[in-house]
């Protein structure tokens, strides 16, 4: 089975490289993957001694923010050695302070992994949530290095409980712990065998609570959403955008906000072409004029976890594609969150669903069935405000114990 691991993963580098001709994410990867050493080689110090903490994407990697950060602050001398496997983290935190090394995750491959670990000789690794290479866990475990995975969670569909899954049964047993986000995932694990668990929860709602506690001022939005109700569509894509302008277009009641998951020119302007009432850029708008325009169009990256905060209601974008984005971003802000149909593998979207403060809908009819009884009915609005709030603040803490677990740390 090993052999065929790791054929598996060379045929996926090679075909990443082919994707790379015409796909930009996948020849950022190649690219990336290429430098991984030389950077290593020259930056990284030759002692090592790095509390190593991999995240495969930006949504990992902000769950295990609040991990890094307060580790740095109540042990600032820990070397931080940062790594992601794709673009989407890298390319956007590749300048984070947070971290001493920041890089790649180079491909799973035997000798990678050997020439990866030799160059940085980590202390302790920390991989959140998802990401179970085989190799890397298989040399940490050879190299008595204590390996944990945080905020994990695991689906009965997933191949470690199949018949067929020993191989990757025996890979989680290379973690010195795993500090899971429920019970069920708990469960499961204790079905093969797998009992060094604590369930803490989620990190990603202490990163939402820090988010809400440093939130940008942002005088143009309070501006644009003084005085009205504002639907906020974040992270969309076009299919959202279509029911989403639709609904907007016939109700002159509301304002809306969108900012949509790619800002490229094509897009912003398929996206005017849908609208019709006035609209504006947020970099075209000034604060004496916004007012008058009933859309802002978000066309820059940074400022959507803050914007939410002048919101009345938010749709959550990506439940009809691959899955919906962060919705805990939203609901930080005792907002009500609608959010499409793909969110099956989404804990806090089926939490959020069952305490009345989030509202899955599959088509343009639903969500103006939701948005309309948000939007017109004041005391369902304040009670699925209160539930969407609540449901946050009661599920943060991960961090801490897991901080007072690892590090000794007592916040």
């Amino acid at each position: 089975m090993k052999l065929i691991y790791n054929f598996g993963i060379y045929c996926y580098k090679q075909l990443v490289a082919l994707a790379g001709i015409r796909n930009v994410k996948a020849r950022k990867l190649t690219q990336g993957q290429k430098g991984i050493f030389d950077y290593l080689s020259r930056h990284a110090d030759p002692q090592g001694g790095y509390l190593w903490i991999h995240a495969s994407s930006l949504g990992e990697f902000e769950q295990g923010r609040p991990l890094i950060e307060a580790i740095k602050k109540a042990q600032p001398d820990t070397k931080i050695l940062l790594t992601f496997f794709s673009p989407s983290g890298y390319e956007v935190r590749k300048d984070y302070s947070g971290a001493d090394l920041i890089c790649y995750l180079p491909f799973d491959l035997p000798g990678n992994v050997r020439r990866f670990l030799d160059l940085t000789k980590p202390t302790k690794a920390i991989f959140i949530k998802y990401e179970f290479w085989a190799n890397y866990l298989n040399e940490l475990k050879r190299r008595n290095i204590p390996t944990y995975i945080v905020s994990a969670i695991f689906r009965p569909k997933q191949i470690f409980f199949r018949s067929y899954g020993g191989y990757f049964r025996r890979i989680l047993k290379n973690f010195t712990h795993l500090y899971i986000q429920d019970e069920r995932s708990r469960q499961l694990l204790a079905s093969i065998g797998i009992d060094n668990v604590s369930i803490v929860g989620d990190t990603r709602f202490d990163r939402v609570g820090d988010i809400r506690r440093t939130a940008k001022e942002l005088p143009l939005v309070e501006a644009f959403a003084q005085g009205k109700k504002i639907l906020i569509a974040g992270s969309s894509w076009p299919k959202d955008e279509e029911f989403i302008t639709r609904y907007f277009n016939h109700n002159d009641n509301i304002k809306l906000i969108l900012a949509p998951h790619e800002i490229h020119e094509s897009h912003l302007q398929s996206i005017e072409r849908l609208l019709k009432r006035p609209a504006i850029r947020y970099t075209q708008a000034t604060i004496d004029t916004v007012q008058s325009y009933d859309c802002l169009i978000i066309d820059c990256f940074g400022l959507l976890s803050s914007i939410y905060r002048y919101g009345t209601v938010a749709y959550v974008g990506g439940g009809f594609g691959a899955g919906i984005h962060n919705i805990a971003e939203a609901a930080v802000y005792d907002i009500p969150v609608i959010f499409g149909p793909n969110h099956r593998r989404f804990k806090e979207a089926h939490e959020l669903i069952a305490c009345g403060g989030g509202f899955a809908i599959h088509n343009s009819q639903e969500f103006a069935t939701v948005a309309d009884k948000l939007l017109t009915n004041p005391k369902y609005l304040a009670s699925a405000r209160k539930n969407a709030g609540d449901y946050i603040s009661t599920h943060a803490g991960a961090t801490k114990l897991i901080l007072k677990e690892l590090f000794g740390i007592e916040e």
